[in-house]
């Protein structure tokens, strides 16, 4: 299955910077909910999941609000070694309410 959004992040390892692709699928129907796959091409461990909901938009929010935990909670981060965009100061996913406090730059005020 295709992804339907792809985000490319770039990472500063041992003197590199490495592309971190963060896509985001198109929510699907099971039987007892909506499921959202994401994936983050991290080059030492890729991690995948899903954001479940009661419908198609619930579950890409949640989807989006995993991907942003990920990305705040990662190692590359807490490093400084994860970026989006010269010109955005963060990495333009929404979290939770209990990890608000961790955002940075544009991330803090927009999201």
């Amino acid at each position: 299955m295709a992804s339907v959004m792809t985000r490319i992040l770039k990472l500063q390892k041992d003197g590199a910077v490495l592309d971190v692709a963060v896509r985001i699928f198109w929510p699907v129907a099971d039987d007892a909910a909506w499921d959202c796959r994401w994936e983050i091409d991290w080059p030492d461990q890729p991690r995948s999941n899903s954001g479940r909901g009661a419908d198609a938009v619930q579950a890409l929010f949640n989807a989006l609000t995993m991907v942003g935990a990920e990305l705040y909670c990662s190692d590359a981060h807490k490093a400084g070694q994860l970026m989006w965009d010269q010109e955005w100061l963060g990495y333009g996913f929404p979290v939770s309410p209990n990890l608000r406090d961790m955002l940075v730059g544009e991330d803090k005020r927009f999201l």
